[in-house]
């Protein structure tokens, strides 16, 4: 039951993403990916909010909770999860650890997908 709620939750987050993704790009135009961006941050607003509502006000099964989070925000952007943990980082104090998270995934990810690029090239 749990890889069902993911995978109807990531199909419709993917198709979200492609969607607003084309939307964004065909007002904004090519130049810059603000497709990505507008995806980006409205994912992770919406894990923001969700996430402080199941952890103050909403009780949600673990099948709901991964429908939402990993399913649709996940297949929506990922970046909404990376910014989550690194928040969860800094506010529990952890910041020497919140840095390495935020630069190393930043710098580890252009560093390795120039080299796939480059390695298939």
């Amino acid at each position: 039951m749990n890889l069902l709620a993911i995978a109807l939750g990531g199909a419709i987050g993917s198709v979200a993403r492609y969607v607003l993704t084309g939307f964004i790009v065909r007002l904004g135009g090519p130049t810059f990916p603000l497709g990505t961006f507008v995806v980006n941050v409205i994912g992770c607003c919406v894990f923001g909010a969700l996430a402080g509502l199941t952890s103050a006000r909403l009780s949600i099964s673990p099948e709901v909770r991964l429908f939402w989070f990993t399913g649709i925000l996940g297949g929506f952007t990922t970046f909404s999860s990376y910014a989550f943990e690194s928040f969860l980082l800094v506010r529990e104090g952890h910041f020497l650890a919140a840095g390495v998270n935020i630069a190393g995934q930043v710098l580890l990810g252009l560093v390795t997908l120039a080299a796939g690029y480059y390695a298939t090239t």
